[in-house]
């Protein structure tokens, strides 16, 4: 059986001359927490949409889910979360209809969106805003909200670019509680963050710089071969030399 949620190898987008993903390869494991790291022009919203179907590639290959990039973009769709800092609920509909929304949206039958539906707003703690809509509530909140409704339908990975961005300390500890969970649940998850704490929650990191994985491995072992305690230090010898700086 294989044990492998993606699979890279040499993947490759070019938009005329320009690489902005420029021959990557790496494997994610089923149920792993997965760091995808870079500075901003690294590539990784590149590679990214390439992973969730939204973008083909120019060259090289990959699965997601154990469906091709190229060919099974649908598929894949159906089988993957998406959650984004900058978008991922409608403020202008209430707690229950978000949640209704992206059930239906994913193929979740009605009668399982109800029993999901209460099962997860009272895991939230929303009971009394059920019925309120998203826009009034906090960012903290929004976001713990979103990454559910992200794995409402049960998905075998969920792909989260900056989740906790502009959050409190106290809501991002919680919000990778829930990580946690997921993945203790069986979904894999693929992280982008800025937030270099966050990468020490990770089991393995790839650093994208320029368009290229620089470095892959668990947190420990990149900071031994880094030979520092930080996080923020492998990040910034592995970055200093970029040479672009938009994705």
């Amino acid at each position: 059986m294989d044990n492998k949620a993606i699979v890279c190898k040499n993947l490759t987008k070019q938009f005329g001359d320009f690489k902005a993903v420029d021959g990557i390869s790496f494997e994610v494991e089923k149920g792993e927490i997965f760091g995808f790291l870079g500075a901003n022009g690294a590539g990784k919203t590149t590679a990214m949409r390439i992973l969730c179907g939204l973008s083909f590639p120019t060259s090289g290959a990959a699965t997601v889910a154990g469906f091709d990039v190229y060919k099974q973009q649908e598929q894949i769709k159906k089988n993957i979360g998406y959650m984004s800092q900058k978008f991922s609920l409608y403020d202008n509909l209430t707690i229950l209809e978000n949640i209704e929304f992206y059930g239906g949206v994913y193929g979740v039958s009605r009668d399982e969106i109800k029993r999901r539906s209460a099962d997860l707003v009272k895991t939230l703690g929303l009971e009394k805003e059920a019925t309120k809509l998203v826009g009034g509530l906090p960012l903290g909140w929004k976001q713990k909200l979103a990454f559910s409704v992200a794995i409402f339908h049960r998905p075998q990975i969920v792909f989260l670019d900056e989740p906790t961005g502009g959050v409190d300390p106290l809501t991002r500890r919680q919000f990778w509680d829930m990580i946690y969970k997921a993945a203790d649940d069986g979904i894999t998850v693929f992280v982008t963050t800025h937030y270099m704490d966050e990468a020490e929650y990770c089991n393995r990191i790839t650093v994208m710089v320029d368009g290229r994985v620089e470095a892959l491995d668990t947190p420990t072992n990149l900071k031994k071969q880094f030979n520092t305690h930080s996080m923020d230090e492998v990040f910034y010898q592995l970055a200093r030399g970029a040479k672009r700086s938009g994705d």
